[in-house]
């Protein structure tokens, strides 16, 4: 016969309040840590703004800067003159839409070069010639072909940010065991079946590490193709700012910058479980 045996509130095992102790911990380390490294910053540019660079605006400063810059982000006063809003919105505009061309044409190129050896060595001297071409040395190109701004820094983020998801696809493609190939020649699938039921779904964590990759570099290069195109976007805002000496604005739109890419690069982490976990 059994006995029910009930533990007393002394005799209860002492791991929770630990577990709870240590997630306290973690949360504090999660904070202070980088906390620290922003003093850390904050105190370089104190420094180098008292010693050696007036010129360049103190946090306070900057920060008051930030809170006239956001008070009113969607102000339109004219094609030249429009809030930090509006810039953004069109730079990331172009940004996506060289993008969507770059994924449009790079994954079957990158299917090609997976599937066919012949094709990739035909490919490869080009895109190791062109990849590592700067940014900028692309945007008189575009305004050759285009005449206008907004096609030529479409140009320069399709022309920049395609090799990614070119070279991760076809490294995608070569990964896929044979097997799998082996078992589609046996059940006699056309190309259109292979690439449905068999490439697409065993390179896409290949193509989002390449998509990733290349939405990085398109938001990186949109800034300094719109500097020198003019008219509206973050990189023109920069520019602008500059000539008109306000340090100060363009420290906050390099925050601005920094926290879009931080949302673009969360975006598309999302998209990757998502992926991820219908794989499942």
């Amino acid at each position: 016969m059994s006995e029910k045996i009930e533990l007393s509130e002394e005799s209860k095992p002492a791991f929770v309040p630990l577990l709870a102790r240590e997630s306290v911990q973690n949360a504090l380390k999660s904070f202070s840590l980088p906390l620290f490294t922003f003093a850390i910053v904050f105190g370089i540019w104190v420094f180098v703004q008292t010693h050696y660079a007036p010129d360049l605006p103190t946090p306070k400063a900057t920060f008051w800067k930030a809170v006239e810059v956001f008070s009113d982000p969607f102000y339109d006063r004219g094609p030249n003159d429009k809030g930090i809003g509006w810039q953004v919105l069109y730079s990331l505009v172009r940004v996506l839409t060289g993008f969507f061309f770059a994924v449009l044409v790079g994954i079957p190129v990158g299917f090609l070069m997976g599937m066919s050896e012949n094709f990739s060595r035909a490919c490869q001297p080009l895109i190791q010639i062109l990849r590592p071409v700067s940014p900028l040395a692309w945007l008189p190109i575009g305004l050759l072909l285009f005449k206008a701004v907004n096609p030529s820094a479409i140009f320069v983020i399709f022309i920049t940010s395609i090799w990614p998801i070119i070279l991760n696809t076809a490294a995608g493609v070569r990964s896929i065991p044979q097997d799998y190939m082996n078992v589609a020649a046996v059940l006699r699938l056309n190309s259109l079946e292979i690439t449905r039921m068999i490439l697409l779904p065993a390179t896409l964590p290949h193509i989002i590490t390449g998509m990733r990759l290349s939405l990085s570099i398109a938001w990186m290069v949109i800034v300094a193709a719109e500097m020198l195109t003019g008219g509206i976007g973050i990189g023109f805002y920069i520019w602008d700012q500059w000539n008109n000496l306000n340090v100060s604005a363009i420290v906050v739109a390099i925050f601005v910058i920094g926290m879009v890419g931080i949302c673009l690069e969360y975006l598309m982490n999302l998209i990757q479980q998502r992926f991820d976990y219908n794989a499942r």
